[in-house]
């Protein structure tokens, strides 16, 4: 009786890890991977203090790159876990992108008011060089978009302005990992919006077909103006006055003749 009872659980129990099994013999076609976007800031702090702030407070990012030499590289969220670097945040239809983003926090004091005027402090080029090798490593790994390696300010343009007007994006662009409006073309629109500027509504269009979260008023509110102070910054950073001049929309143009809808 016993002997029965026994063979009984054991075949209960092993019928039981039979049907608790999972299958993963088929991969469905559709999907990708969930690291979708990765987005650069600058720290505005110094290197101990950015270590400190994005490892012990309610902020965070995956990878830290310090200003000293020899320039190191920190990890501090794994790329598997969510790191809180975004904050509210928007990009071709995408929003809160913490849960889809790899976030960069590069080491730098941002800028400083002086009675001059504003002032940016520069990137070492041995850093930016540090910054390039592990984007293409992180690109590389998750197959990230060209199109979806953007700064802070691109993702919130209301409140973010990092990494700024002196953060090489050219740089970036000749290492092949961003879009970047060819110089010709740009050269042969110049004179079509030199001659008549569209209006408001079509730079908002652009704006938003290039993927920024552009308000669609028809009206040059501060709203638009700082969408077109992000997008100013890191195209044509020596003047970034969100005003719809005619070099903005040729780039404009000239970046969006073939973009492609998410």
């Amino acid at each position: 009786m016993k002997k029965l009872l026994l063979l009984g659980f054991l075949a209960a129990f092993l019928t039981g890890c039979a049907t608790s099994r999972i299958d993963s013999s088929i991969s469905a076609k559709s999907q990708e991977n969930r690291v979708q976007f990765l987005i650069l800031h600058y720290t505005a702090i110094d290197e101990p203090t950015s270590l400190k702030v994005l490892s012990q407070q309610g902020v965070s990012s995956h990878y830290l790159v310090g200003d000293q030499t020899p320039v190191k590289v920190w990890q501090l969220v794994d790329e598997s876990k969510m790191s809180y670097h975004a904050g509210l945040s928007d990009w071709k239809g995408y929003s809160r992108l913490n849960a889809s983003s790899i976030g960069i926090e590069i080491v730098n004091l941002g800028f400083r008011d002086t009675p001059e005027g504003r002032t940016y402090f520069p990137f070492p080029q041995a850093q930016i060089d540090r910054v390039i090798a592990l984007v293409k490593d992180i690109v590389a790994r998750h197959q990230i978009r060209p199109e979806y390696i953007l700064g802070h300010s691109d993702i919130a343009p209301q409140r973010k302005s990092d990494p700024g007007p002196l953060f090489p994006w050219k740089q970036l662009a000749d290492a092949g990992l961003i879009p970047w409006p060819d110089a010709t073309q740009v050269a042969q629109r110049l004179p079509i919006y030199e001659e008549q500027l569209p209006d408001v509504s079509w730079y908002q269009k652009k704006l938003a077909q290039h993927g920024y979260n552009t308000p669609q008023t028809g009206v040059l509110d501060e709203a638009t103006k700082n969408v077109l102070i992000a997008f100013q910054t890191k195209y044509r950073p020596e003047k970034f006055d969100g005003m719809p001049d005619a070099q903005t929309a040729a780039m404009l143009d000239v970046l969006t003749a073939n973009t492609k809808t998410r």
